[in-house]
Protein backbone atom coordinates (compact mmCIF):
# COMPACT_ATOMS: atom_id res chain seq x y z
CA UNK A 1 0.00 0.00 0.00
CA UNK A 2 1.58 3.37 -0.96
CA UNK A 3 1.93 5.90 1.61
CA UNK A 4 0.18 9.29 1.78
CA UNK A 5 3.54 10.91 0.07
CA UNK A 6 3.88 7.93 -2.64
CA UNK A 7 0.53 8.58 -2.88
CA UNK A 8 0.57 12.31 -3.02
CA UNK A 9 3.29 12.39 -5.42
CA UNK A 10 2.08 9.46 -7.93
CA UNK A 11 -1.39 11.38 -8.08
CA UNK A 12 0.28 14.58 -9.07
CA UNK A 13 2.74 13.19 -11.21
CA UNK A 14 -0.34 11.50 -13.12
CA UNK A 15 -2.86 14.85 -12.80
CA UNK A 16 -0.01 17.00 -13.88
CA UNK A 17 0.34 14.92 -17.22
CA UNK A 18 -3.71 14.40 -17.48
CA UNK A 19 -3.74 18.32 -17.67
CA UNK A 20 -0.42 18.41 -19.31
CA UNK A 21 -1.52 16.57 -22.50
CA UNK A 22 -5.16 17.48 -22.10
CA UNK A 23 -4.58 21.19 -21.92
CA UNK A 24 -1.05 21.13 -23.82
CA UNK A 25 -2.55 19.61 -26.59
CA UNK A 26 -5.86 21.89 -26.52
CA UNK A 27 -3.65 24.82 -26.34
CA UNK A 28 -1.46 24.02 -29.13
CA UNK A 29 -4.27 23.25 -31.64
CA UNK A 30 -5.80 26.66 -30.24
CA UNK A 31 -2.85 28.34 -31.83
CA UNK A 32 -3.69 26.55 -35.57
CA UNK A 33 -6.84 27.79 -34.74
CA UNK A 34 -5.75 31.32 -33.77
CA UNK A 35 -3.93 31.25 -37.01
CA UNK A 36 -6.84 30.27 -39.20
CA UNK A 37 -10.16 32.19 -37.18
CA UNK A 38 -10.52 35.70 -36.54
CA UNK A 39 -10.53 37.38 -32.53
CA UNK A 40 -14.20 38.29 -33.16
CA UNK A 41 -15.03 34.30 -33.97
CA UNK A 42 -13.10 33.52 -30.48
CA UNK A 43 -14.98 36.37 -28.90
CA UNK A 44 -18.62 35.33 -29.65
CA UNK A 45 -17.42 31.85 -27.92
CA UNK A 46 -16.57 33.98 -25.12
CA UNK A 47 -20.03 35.74 -24.98
CA UNK A 48 -21.84 32.18 -24.24
CA UNK A 49 -19.29 31.40 -21.80
CA UNK A 50 -20.31 32.29 -18.64
CA UNK A 51 -23.83 30.71 -19.04
CA UNK A 52 -22.41 27.11 -19.69
CA UNK A 53 -19.81 27.53 -16.84
CA UNK A 54 -22.98 28.95 -14.36
CA UNK A 55 -24.86 25.40 -15.71
CA UNK A 56 -22.33 22.82 -15.11
CA UNK A 57 -21.51 24.29 -11.35
CA UNK A 58 -25.73 23.72 -10.72
CA UNK A 59 -25.61 20.38 -12.57
CA UNK A 60 -22.38 19.24 -9.99
CA UNK A 61 -24.51 21.24 -6.93
CA UNK A 62 -21.40 20.55 -4.74
CA UNK A 63 -22.24 16.87 -4.72
CA UNK A 64 -18.62 15.79 -6.18
CA UNK A 65 -16.63 17.33 -3.24
CA UNK A 66 -19.04 15.80 -0.83
CA UNK A 67 -18.77 12.53 -2.11
CA UNK A 68 -14.87 13.11 -2.46
CA UNK A 69 -15.04 14.28 1.38
CA UNK A 70 -16.93 11.16 2.38
CA UNK A 71 -14.36 8.64 4.25
CA UNK A 72 -17.62 5.95 3.32
CA UNK A 73 -19.48 6.12 -0.16
CA UNK A 74 -22.15 3.63 -0.62
CA UNK A 75 -23.82 2.87 -4.23
CA UNK A 76 -27.15 4.48 -3.54
CA UNK A 77 -24.80 7.68 -3.09
CA UNK A 78 -23.27 7.41 -6.35
CA UNK A 79 -27.15 6.51 -8.01
CA UNK A 80 -28.65 9.61 -6.27
CA UNK A 81 -26.15 12.06 -7.43
CA UNK A 82 -25.70 10.50 -10.77
CA UNK A 83 -29.74 11.09 -11.28
CA UNK A 84 -29.68 14.59 -9.93
CA UNK A 85 -27.15 15.61 -12.10
CA UNK A 86 -28.74 14.46 -15.22
CA UNK A 87 -32.38 15.83 -14.30
CA UNK A 88 -30.28 19.44 -13.70
CA UNK A 89 -28.60 19.35 -16.60
CA UNK A 90 -32.06 18.67 -19.00
CA UNK A 91 -33.79 21.21 -17.23
CA UNK A 92 -30.85 23.64 -17.91
CA UNK A 93 -30.62 22.99 -20.99
CA UNK A 94 -33.84 23.58 -21.49
CA UNK A 95 -33.65 27.19 -19.89
CA UNK A 96 -30.68 27.87 -21.85
CA UNK A 97 -32.81 26.65 -25.33
CA UNK A 98 -35.62 29.03 -24.52
CA UNK A 99 -33.06 32.25 -23.11
CA UNK A 100 -30.82 31.57 -26.87
CA UNK A 101 -32.54 34.87 -28.81
CA UNK A 102 -32.67 36.93 -25.40
CA UNK A 103 -28.56 36.38 -25.25
CA UNK A 104 -28.32 37.01 -28.94
CA UNK A 105 -29.99 40.54 -28.11
CA UNK A 106 -28.39 41.56 -24.94
CA UNK A 107 -24.71 41.19 -26.78
CA UNK A 108 -26.03 42.31 -30.64
CA UNK A 109 -24.74 39.21 -32.06
CA UNK A 110 -27.32 37.36 -34.29
CA UNK A 111 -25.32 33.97 -34.16
CA UNK A 112 -25.37 33.36 -30.68
CA UNK A 113 -29.16 32.09 -30.70
CA UNK A 114 -28.41 29.14 -32.61
CA UNK A 115 -24.73 28.79 -31.02
CA UNK A 116 -26.12 28.83 -27.42
CA UNK A 117 -28.67 25.93 -28.03
CA UNK A 118 -26.25 23.96 -29.67
CA UNK A 119 -23.34 24.69 -27.24
CA UNK A 120 -25.76 23.95 -24.61
CA UNK A 121 -25.83 20.37 -25.41
CA UNK A 122 -22.27 20.13 -23.34
CA UNK A 123 -24.39 20.13 -19.84
CA UNK A 124 -26.11 17.16 -20.46
CA UNK A 125 -22.88 15.39 -21.85
CA UNK A 126 -20.96 16.46 -18.86
CA UNK A 127 -23.64 15.36 -16.13
CA UNK A 128 -22.69 11.75 -17.47
CA UNK A 129 -19.57 12.09 -16.69
CA UNK A 130 -19.50 13.47 -13.00
CA UNK A 131 -19.45 10.40 -10.92
CA UNK A 132 -17.32 8.33 -13.65
CA UNK A 133 -14.55 11.00 -12.67
CA UNK A 134 -15.81 11.29 -8.87
CA UNK A 135 -14.47 7.43 -8.71
CA UNK A 136 -11.31 7.59 -9.94
CA UNK A 137 -10.54 10.98 -7.87
CA UNK A 138 -11.42 9.13 -5.35
CA UNK A 139 -9.14 6.14 -6.42
CA UNK A 140 -6.50 9.00 -7.12
CA UNK A 141 -6.44 7.15 -10.41
CA UNK A 142 -5.37 9.95 -12.20
CA UNK A 143 -3.53 7.67 -14.82
CA UNK A 144 -6.86 6.70 -16.36
CA UNK A 145 -8.03 10.39 -16.87
CA UNK A 146 -4.35 11.12 -19.11
CA UNK A 147 -5.27 8.17 -21.15
CA UNK A 148 -9.31 10.12 -21.91
CA UNK A 149 -7.51 13.34 -22.02
CA UNK A 150 -5.64 12.52 -24.44
CA UNK A 151 -7.54 10.74 -26.67
CA UNK A 152 -10.29 12.98 -26.25
CA UNK A 153 -8.24 16.46 -26.78
CA UNK A 154 -6.34 14.60 -30.12
CA UNK A 155 -9.68 13.83 -31.96
CA UNK A 156 -11.51 17.33 -30.34
CA UNK A 157 -8.45 19.29 -31.74
CA UNK A 158 -8.75 17.06 -35.69
CA UNK A 159 -12.37 17.79 -35.90
CA UNK A 160 -11.95 21.58 -35.03
CA UNK A 161 -9.24 22.41 -37.44
CA UNK A 162 -10.80 20.26 -40.36
CA UNK A 163 -13.81 22.53 -39.53
CA UNK A 164 -11.63 25.51 -39.78
CA UNK A 165 -9.98 24.45 -43.26
CA UNK A 166 -13.62 23.76 -44.39
CA UNK A 167 -14.50 27.44 -43.57
CA UNK A 168 -16.98 26.77 -40.90
CA UNK A 169 -15.75 30.23 -38.67
CA UNK A 170 -17.13 30.04 -35.26
CA UNK A 171 -18.48 26.75 -35.56
CA UNK A 172 -15.12 25.22 -35.70
CA UNK A 173 -14.79 26.41 -31.97
CA UNK A 174 -18.27 24.59 -30.94
CA UNK A 175 -17.69 21.68 -32.65
CA UNK A 176 -14.26 20.96 -31.01
CA UNK A 177 -15.76 21.67 -27.69
CA UNK A 178 -18.79 19.61 -27.76
CA UNK A 179 -16.77 16.81 -29.49
CA UNK A 180 -14.04 17.14 -26.63
CA UNK A 181 -16.51 16.56 -23.76
CA UNK A 182 -18.55 14.32 -25.84
CA UNK A 183 -15.60 11.82 -26.59
CA UNK A 184 -14.29 12.72 -22.59
CA UNK A 185 -17.84 11.21 -21.19
CA UNK A 186 -17.57 8.20 -24.10
CA UNK A 187 -13.87 7.21 -22.60
CA UNK A 188 -15.07 7.60 -18.90
CA UNK A 189 -17.74 4.76 -19.22
CA UNK A 190 -15.42 2.84 -20.97
CA UNK A 191 -12.48 2.70 -18.87
CA UNK A 192 -14.92 3.02 -15.70
CA UNK A 193 -16.92 -0.37 -14.82
CA UNK A 194 -19.12 1.40 -12.60
CA UNK A 195 -22.84 1.60 -14.25
CA UNK A 196 -25.78 3.40 -12.59
CA UNK A 197 -28.92 0.88 -10.81
CA UNK A 198 -32.32 2.72 -10.75
CA UNK A 199 -32.70 3.47 -7.24
CA UNK A 200 -32.80 6.96 -5.54
CA UNK A 201 -32.17 8.05 -1.90
CA UNK A 202 -33.55 10.68 -0.13
CA UNK A 203 -31.61 10.01 3.12
CA UNK A 204 -28.26 10.44 0.54
CA UNK A 205 -29.67 13.55 -0.96
CA UNK A 206 -30.11 15.07 1.95
CA UNK A 207 -26.22 14.12 3.59
CA UNK A 208 -24.24 15.40 0.76
CA UNK A 209 -26.84 18.34 0.09
CA UNK A 210 -25.91 19.66 3.82
CA UNK A 211 -22.43 19.81 2.68
CA UNK A 212 -22.40 20.75 -0.84
CA UNK A 213 -25.46 23.14 -0.62
CA UNK A 214 -23.43 26.04 0.66
CA UNK A 215 -20.19 24.97 -1.37
CA UNK A 216 -22.87 25.04 -4.54
CA UNK A 217 -23.77 28.43 -3.51
CA UNK A 218 -20.09 29.39 -2.84
CA UNK A 219 -18.76 27.81 -6.12
CA UNK A 220 -21.46 29.30 -7.97
CA UNK A 221 -20.58 32.88 -6.69
CA UNK A 222 -16.59 32.27 -7.71
CA UNK A 223 -17.90 30.79 -11.14
CA UNK A 224 -19.55 33.66 -11.93
CA UNK A 225 -17.25 36.13 -10.65
CA UNK A 226 -14.68 34.05 -12.48
CA UNK A 227 -16.58 34.61 -15.92
CA UNK A 228 -18.14 38.07 -15.16
CA UNK A 229 -15.18 39.74 -17.48
CA UNK A 230 -16.38 37.96 -20.42
CA UNK A 231 -20.30 39.50 -19.91
CA UNK A 232 -18.60 42.85 -18.88
CA UNK A 233 -16.55 42.92 -22.33
CA UNK A 234 -18.45 41.28 -24.42
CA UNK A 235 -21.55 43.42 -23.62
CA UNK A 236 -19.57 47.07 -23.26
CA UNK A 237 -16.54 46.21 -25.98
CA UNK A 238 -16.11 44.90 -29.42
CA UNK A 239 -16.24 41.35 -30.03
CA UNK A 240 -12.65 41.32 -31.05
CA UNK A 241 -11.54 42.96 -27.40
CA UNK A 242 -13.54 39.91 -26.20
CA UNK A 243 -10.85 37.87 -28.21
CA UNK A 244 -7.73 38.92 -27.17
CA UNK A 245 -8.62 38.81 -23.69
CA UNK A 246 -9.97 35.18 -24.46
CA UNK A 247 -6.53 34.52 -25.93
CA UNK A 248 -4.93 36.08 -23.60
CA UNK A 249 -6.47 34.18 -20.73
CA UNK A 250 -5.95 30.71 -22.66
CA UNK A 251 -2.01 31.44 -22.68
CA UNK A 252 -2.62 32.17 -19.06
CA UNK A 253 -4.49 29.64 -18.11
CA UNK A 254 -1.94 26.95 -19.00
CA UNK A 255 0.09 27.44 -15.98
CA UNK A 256 -2.12 29.13 -13.35
CA UNK A 257 -5.45 27.49 -13.97
CA UNK A 258 -3.75 24.25 -14.71
CA UNK A 259 -1.47 23.68 -12.00
CA UNK A 260 -4.73 24.90 -9.51
CA UNK A 261 -6.39 22.06 -10.83
CA UNK A 262 -4.00 19.78 -10.12
CA UNK A 263 -3.47 20.78 -6.83
CA UNK A 264 -7.06 21.45 -5.94
CA UNK A 265 -7.96 17.61 -7.20
CA UNK A 266 -4.92 15.64 -5.67
CA UNK A 267 -4.88 17.49 -2.38
CA UNK A 268 -8.53 17.10 -1.71
CA UNK A 269 -8.64 13.55 -1.39
CA UNK A 270 -5.56 13.00 0.07
CA UNK A 271 -5.93 15.69 2.98
CA UNK A 272 -9.31 14.45 3.27
CA UNK A 273 -7.87 10.70 4.14
CA UNK A 274 -5.89 12.17 6.65
CA UNK A 275 -8.75 15.45 8.46
CA UNK A 276 -8.79 13.73 11.62
CA UNK A 277 -5.09 13.83 12.18
CA UNK A 278 -4.00 17.51 12.99
CA UNK A 279 -0.25 16.86 12.73
CA UNK A 280 0.15 14.57 9.44
CA UNK A 281 -2.52 17.27 7.80
CA UNK A 282 -0.46 20.54 8.67
CA UNK A 283 2.41 18.72 7.14
CA UNK A 284 1.06 17.99 4.26
CA UNK A 285 -0.74 20.99 3.83
CA UNK A 286 2.10 22.88 4.11
CA UNK A 287 4.47 20.87 1.71
CA UNK A 288 1.73 20.84 -0.44
CA UNK A 289 1.37 25.06 -0.75
CA UNK A 290 5.50 25.42 -0.51
CA UNK A 291 6.45 23.09 -3.44
CA UNK A 292 2.98 24.52 -5.29
CA UNK A 293 4.01 27.91 -5.30
CA UNK A 294 7.77 27.17 -6.06
CA UNK A 295 6.22 26.07 -9.53
CA UNK A 296 3.10 29.00 -9.54
CA UNK A 297 5.95 31.86 -8.95
CA UNK A 298 8.33 30.99 -11.56
CA UNK A 299 6.03 29.88 -14.03
CA UNK A 300 3.51 32.96 -14.14
CA UNK A 301 6.00 35.71 -13.71
CA UNK A 302 8.20 34.23 -16.35
CA UNK A 303 5.48 33.87 -18.65
CA UNK A 304 4.77 37.71 -17.97
CA UNK A 305 8.52 38.35 -18.97
CA UNK A 306 8.26 36.45 -22.37
CA UNK A 307 4.21 37.32 -23.45
CA UNK A 308 5.76 39.71 -26.07
CA UNK A 309 7.39 38.03 -28.33
CA UNK A 310 6.09 34.28 -27.60
CA UNK A 311 2.42 35.89 -28.96
CA UNK A 312 4.34 37.41 -31.66
CA UNK A 313 5.55 34.15 -32.85
CA UNK A 314 3.02 31.49 -31.69
CA UNK A 315 -0.12 33.43 -33.21
CA UNK A 316 0.88 36.60 -34.85
CA UNK A 317 0.93 39.82 -34.93
CA UNK A 318 -3.20 40.19 -35.07
CA UNK A 319 -3.45 38.93 -31.14
CA UNK A 320 -0.41 41.65 -29.83
CA UNK A 321 -3.35 43.90 -28.00
CA UNK A 322 -3.39 40.17 -26.18
CA UNK A 323 -0.14 41.00 -24.24
CA UNK A 324 -1.14 43.37 -21.74
CA UNK A 325 -3.48 41.52 -21.02
CA UNK A 326 -1.61 38.74 -20.25
CA UNK A 327 1.25 40.20 -18.48
CA UNK A 328 -1.71 41.92 -15.81
CA UNK A 329 -3.23 38.45 -15.71
CA UNK A 330 -0.15 36.79 -14.78
CA UNK A 331 0.24 38.73 -11.76
CA UNK A 332 -3.22 37.31 -10.05
CA UNK A 333 -2.65 34.10 -11.76
CA UNK A 334 0.17 33.43 -9.48
CA UNK A 335 -2.21 33.11 -6.38
CA UNK A 336 -4.78 31.06 -7.84
CA UNK A 337 -3.32 28.00 -6.98
CA UNK A 338 -2.61 29.42 -3.34
CA UNK A 339 -6.40 30.68 -3.06
CA UNK A 340 -7.16 27.01 -4.03
CA UNK A 341 -4.86 24.99 -1.31
CA UNK A 342 -6.48 27.65 1.99
CA UNK A 343 -9.77 26.96 0.32
CA UNK A 344 -9.35 23.32 0.21
CA UNK A 345 -8.29 23.19 4.34
CA UNK A 346 -11.30 24.33 4.72
CA UNK A 347 -13.75 21.68 2.41
CA UNK A 348 -11.57 19.23 4.45
CA UNK A 349 -12.01 20.31 8.00
CA UNK A 350 -16.02 20.08 6.66
CA UNK A 351 -16.50 24.34 6.80
CA UNK A 352 -18.10 24.59 3.70
CA UNK A 353 -20.34 27.41 5.39
CA UNK A 354 -16.95 29.30 5.86
CA UNK A 355 -16.21 28.67 2.40
CA UNK A 356 -19.46 30.20 2.12
CA UNK A 357 -19.17 33.10 3.82
CA UNK A 358 -15.68 34.11 2.08
CA UNK A 359 -16.99 34.15 -1.14
CA UNK A 360 -19.62 36.30 -0.62
CA UNK A 361 -17.20 38.64 1.41
CA UNK A 362 -14.34 38.31 -1.71
CA UNK A 363 -17.10 39.45 -4.19
CA UNK A 364 -18.56 42.32 -2.56
CA UNK A 365 -15.03 43.68 -2.54
CA UNK A 366 -14.50 42.35 -6.09
CA UNK A 367 -17.27 44.79 -7.48
CA UNK A 368 -14.93 47.53 -7.88
CA UNK A 369 -13.55 46.09 -10.46
CA UNK A 370 -15.99 45.62 -12.62
CA UNK A 371 -17.46 49.00 -12.72
CA UNK A 372 -14.00 50.28 -13.57
CA UNK A 373 -13.81 47.73 -16.19
CA UNK A 374 -17.63 48.98 -17.23
CA UNK A 375 -16.75 52.89 -16.99
CA UNK A 376 -13.20 52.65 -17.44
CA UNK A 377 -11.05 50.88 -19.35
CA UNK A 378 -9.97 46.62 -19.90
CA UNK A 379 -6.64 47.66 -17.78
CA UNK A 380 -8.54 48.75 -15.19
CA UNK A 381 -10.58 45.79 -14.73
CA UNK A 382 -7.52 43.71 -14.87
CA UNK A 383 -5.46 45.61 -12.43
CA UNK A 384 -8.40 45.72 -10.06
CA UNK A 385 -8.70 41.74 -10.13
CA UNK A 386 -4.41 41.72 -8.86
CA UNK A 387 -5.63 44.14 -6.06
CA UNK A 388 -8.84 42.19 -4.97
CA UNK A 389 -7.26 38.93 -5.93
CA UNK A 390 -4.03 39.75 -2.70
CA UNK A 391 -7.17 40.82 -0.21
CA UNK A 392 -9.03 37.34 -1.29
CA UNK A 393 -5.10 35.70 -0.17
CA UNK A 394 -4.98 37.59 3.21
CA UNK A 395 -8.91 36.30 3.93
CA UNK A 396 -8.02 32.82 2.63
CA UNK A 397 -5.19 32.14 4.68
CA UNK A 398 -6.24 33.56 7.76
CA UNK A 399 -9.26 31.32 8.20
CA UNK A 400 -7.60 28.36 6.99
CA UNK A 401 -4.06 29.55 9.03
CA UNK A 402 -6.67 29.52 12.49
CA UNK A 403 -8.06 25.74 11.47
CA UNK A 404 -4.32 24.41 10.57
CA UNK A 405 -2.39 26.75 13.09
CA UNK A 406 -0.15 27.94 10.00
CA UNK A 407 -1.09 31.10 10.03
CA UNK A 408 -0.53 34.02 6.85
CA UNK A 409 3.15 35.29 8.27
CA UNK A 410 4.61 31.63 8.69
CA UNK A 411 2.84 30.87 5.23
CA UNK A 412 4.92 34.38 3.60
CA UNK A 413 8.32 33.12 5.00
CA UNK A 414 7.79 29.92 3.16
CA UNK A 415 6.90 30.73 0.06
CA UNK A 416 8.95 34.26 0.49
CA UNK A 417 12.14 32.49 -1.21
CA UNK A 418 10.57 31.41 -3.97
CA UNK A 419 8.93 34.75 -4.83
CA UNK A 420 11.89 36.44 -4.75
CA UNK A 421 13.81 34.21 -7.29
CA UNK A 422 11.10 34.42 -9.29
CA UNK A 423 11.18 37.87 -9.62
CA UNK A 424 14.19 38.28 -9.84
CA UNK A 425 14.64 36.10 -12.99
CA UNK A 426 11.72 37.82 -14.26
CA UNK A 427 13.39 41.10 -14.24
CA UNK A 428 15.88 40.00 -16.18
CA UNK A 429 14.48 37.89 -18.60
CA UNK A 430 11.63 40.99 -19.22
CA UNK A 431 14.79 43.38 -19.85
CA UNK A 432 16.17 41.50 -22.77
CA UNK A 433 12.98 42.87 -24.70
CA UNK A 434 14.52 46.37 -24.19
CA UNK A 435 17.98 45.02 -26.77
CA UNK A 436 16.94 45.73 -30.01
CA UNK A 437 17.04 42.28 -31.82
CA UNK A 438 15.15 39.87 -33.53
CA UNK A 439 12.13 38.66 -31.86
CA UNK A 440 12.37 34.95 -33.27
CA UNK A 441 16.38 35.15 -31.55
CA UNK A 442 14.77 37.15 -28.54
CA UNK A 443 12.69 34.38 -26.98
CA UNK A 444 14.92 31.47 -27.23
CA UNK A 445 17.28 33.90 -25.58
CA UNK A 446 14.74 34.42 -22.96
CA UNK A 447 14.09 30.85 -22.05
CA UNK A 448 17.75 29.86 -21.84
CA UNK A 449 18.51 33.01 -19.77
CA UNK A 450 15.73 32.30 -17.49
CA UNK A 451 15.98 28.44 -16.71
CA UNK A 452 19.33 28.68 -16.39
CA UNK A 453 19.54 31.75 -13.94
CA UNK A 454 16.68 29.88 -11.83
CA UNK A 455 18.55 26.66 -12.03
CA UNK A 456 21.35 28.55 -10.63
CA UNK A 457 19.60 30.22 -7.63
CA UNK A 458 17.69 27.13 -6.53
CA UNK A 459 20.97 25.02 -6.71
CA UNK A 460 23.00 27.29 -4.69
CA UNK A 461 20.33 27.58 -1.77
CA UNK A 462 19.35 23.71 -1.94
CA UNK A 463 15.79 24.50 -1.38
CA UNK A 464 14.22 21.14 0.16
CA UNK A 465 11.08 21.85 -2.54
CA UNK A 466 13.32 22.43 -5.27
CA UNK A 467 15.09 19.05 -4.77
CA UNK A 468 12.25 17.05 -4.07
CA UNK A 469 10.89 18.09 -7.88
CA UNK A 470 14.76 17.58 -8.99
CA UNK A 471 14.85 14.43 -7.72
CA UNK A 472 11.01 13.41 -9.15
CA UNK A 473 12.12 14.64 -12.64
CA UNK A 474 15.11 12.58 -12.78
CA UNK A 475 13.73 9.33 -11.79
CA UNK A 476 10.94 9.84 -14.00
CA UNK A 477 13.21 10.55 -16.37
CA UNK A 478 15.37 7.59 -15.95
CA UNK A 479 12.06 5.14 -15.63
CA UNK A 480 11.44 6.25 -19.03
CA UNK A 481 14.55 5.62 -20.63
CA UNK A 482 14.92 2.23 -18.89
CA UNK A 483 11.78 1.53 -19.79
CA UNK A 484 12.50 2.33 -23.73
CA UNK A 485 15.61 0.54 -23.21
CA UNK A 486 13.67 -3.00 -22.68
CA UNK A 487 11.68 -2.45 -25.56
Amino acid sequence: MLSLKDKTIHGVSWSFADNIIGSGITFLIGLVLARLLSPDEFGIIGMITIFIAISNTIVDSGFSNALIRRKEVQDIDYNTVFYLNIVFSIFLYVIIFISAPAISVFFKEPQLTSISRVIGVILIINAFSIVQRVLLIRKVDFKTQTKISLISSLTSGVIGIGMAFAKFGVWSLVGQLISRQLMNALFLWLFNHWRPKFEFSIRSFKELYSFGSKLLIATLIDTLWKEINYLIIGKFYRASSLGQYTRAQQFQTIFSSNLTYVVQRVSFPVLSSIQDDNMRLKQAYRKIIKTTMLVSFACMLGLAAIAKPLIFILIGEKWMPSVYFLQIMCLYGMLYPLHAINLNMLQVKGRSDLFLKLEIIKKIIAIGPLLLGIFISIEYLLWGSVFTSFIAYYLNSYYSGRLMDYAMKEQLRDILPFFVNAAITALIVWSITMIPMSIWFMLPLQLIVGVALLLILYEWQKQEEYLEIKQIVVSTYNRFFSWKNKK
